[in-house]
């Protein structure tokens, strides 16, 4: 195979879902590039007999690429992200670098958005439902008209090439020395690397962790020539757990949607740790929730609040375990499951209605909300990926906290016993912090704020 060319498009903003911007690039030090980059993958089939896979024929590609990386090279982390971007709207998204923004660029790493799937690159029918969308190709044809891609068959050999290219010296990242490549992906984009990790990945080795967020009990599926996956008929296929014999490290981390909604039921996947393998389920989260959607959630129609839940502190503290953890600086701590029913159809919950086990953050343990990863029967597709929230009653309240100073005192140390478990980061600590509720607890007591210390 001829190397990757990587063209560097005019500079402009580019052509991706996102409601939250993220740090103000410039501000930090940080440059934004996008690219086109060109050349041929290779698509995989099953081997038979066996339980392997073998590269067949190669397919020329155009895709995008962007990169947002520290401006003085030097000074980076030598960690790369590398996201495959999610196409289950119809156009590319990048849920994880919303999540994670904060923690790669004071981490100092570089993050790269791969366009990985048909979809995103020319458009097609998203699987949450509404029109065709009309991919980067149709959105902006001045700026990606010469785009192509050749079906899904080739996204793992393109994400992989593309991946191994930001090692080259000469490549888009020829200013730093990059050290390791983590893997990341949400939801449709989980659902590939999964697949990844089990077939592509022990055949190329070119990534050093991977960070799978909100996956289905399925896999995606290896694809085929000229056309995006059916995610309405992966969801049917069976039960993936990942390799016993993996070579790089896997966190997995979960929501409660992604755990018992009929959409995704990882419960029928779920799995033991292992000696490179952890699972984060995290309590009172949905599979989209308010960091996702912001001021744009009355849009939505849901009939009640998304979810408020804090996954966005998990996910930045799994990405530093993970990076760590790559490196042989030590093991990210072990998480309880999520406490499922025996029917596997529900949760086993606490006095308010907050789900037991998992993953504890402050906003479930010192609850004002009740926080759920599951919508109510017969709420639409794309509203019950985000969950909801519901305000306690004012009884409860009192009944739980004998003032508004006793609930900021619980959730401070509820904060610090996160942190101290390694599912918090300690920098995140006063946004944490930030994010309590004293307003929805000041109305049954006399006493006044004082704040959180």
């Amino acid at each position: 195979m001829a190397p990757l060319t990587f063209r560097p498009l005019p500079a402009g903003p580019p052509h991706l879902a996102a409601v939250l911007a993220g740090p103000d690039l410039a501000a930090v030090g940080y440059r934004e590039t996008e690219y086109v980059v060109e050349g041929t993958a290779s698509r995989y089939v099953a081997e038979t007999p066996g339980p392997g896979v073998l590269a067949l024929d190669e397919a020329p590609f155009a895709t995008r690429v962007i990169v947002r990386a520290p401006v003085d090279g030097s000074a980076s982390s030598g960690v790369v992200v590398v996201e495959w971007l999610n196409v289950s709207s119809g156009s590319d998204a990048a849920p994880d670098y919303t999540y994670l923004a904060e923690e790669i660029v004071r981490r100092r790493h570089t993050w790269v958005g791969v366009s990985a799937q048909q979809l995103g690159v020319v458009g097609g029918r998203p699987s949450i439902g509404g029109e065709p969308s009309t991919g980067l190709v149709g959105a902006d044809p001045g700026r990606y008209g010469g785009l192509a891609h050749p079906g899904d068959a080739y996204s793992y050999d393109l994400f992989t090439r593309i991946a191994t290219a930001l090692r080259r010296p000469d490549g888009p990242l020829a200013d730093q020395a990059v050290t390791r490549l983590i893997a990341v992906g949400e939801s449709q984009s989980a659902f590939a690397l999964t697949t990844y990790i089990t077939t592509v990945a022990p055949i190329t080795g070119a990534f050093d962790g991977y960070l799978v967020h909100s996956r289905g009990r399925a896999e995606l599926g290896l694809g085929e020539v000229g056309r995006p996956h059916d995610l309405d008929a992966v969801r049917s296929g069976p039960p993936v757990r990942f390799r016993d014999d993996i070579e790089a490290p896997v966190i997995a981390v979960q929501t409660e949607t992604d755990v018992l909604s009929p959409r995704f039921r990882y419960i029928d996947a779920r799995q033991d740790d292992g000696p490179l393998f952890r699972l984060w389920e995290v309590a009172g989260t949905a599979h989209a929730d308010l960091w996702q959607i912001g001021e744009f959630e009355s849009f939505l129609g849901c009939p009640e609040p998304v979810n408020r839940g804090q996954q966005a502190y998990v996910l930045r503290a799994a990405l530093r375990a993970l990076v760590a953890w790559s490196a042989g600086e030590g093991e990210p701590p072990t998480a309880e499951r999520l406490t499922v029913a025996a029917d596997t159809e529900h949760f086993e919950v606490d006095d308010v209605g907050n789900v037991l086990g998992g993953v504890r953050t402050p906003c479930v343990d010192v609850p004002a909300q009740l926080l759920s990863g599951l919508a109510s029967p017969g709420t639409s597709v794309l509203c019950s990926l985000f969950g909801s929230t519901r305000d306690l009653p004012g009884d409860v309240l009192r009944a739980r906290y004998r003032s508004v100073d006793h609930y900021l005192e619980e959730y401070a140390a509820a904060t610090d016993a996160a942190i101290a478990a390694g599912f918090v980061l300690a920098e995140d600590r006063n946004a944490v912090l930030a994010e309590a509720r004293p307003e929805l607890v000041v109305g049954a007591f006399d006493t006044g704020v004082t704040g959180i210390g």
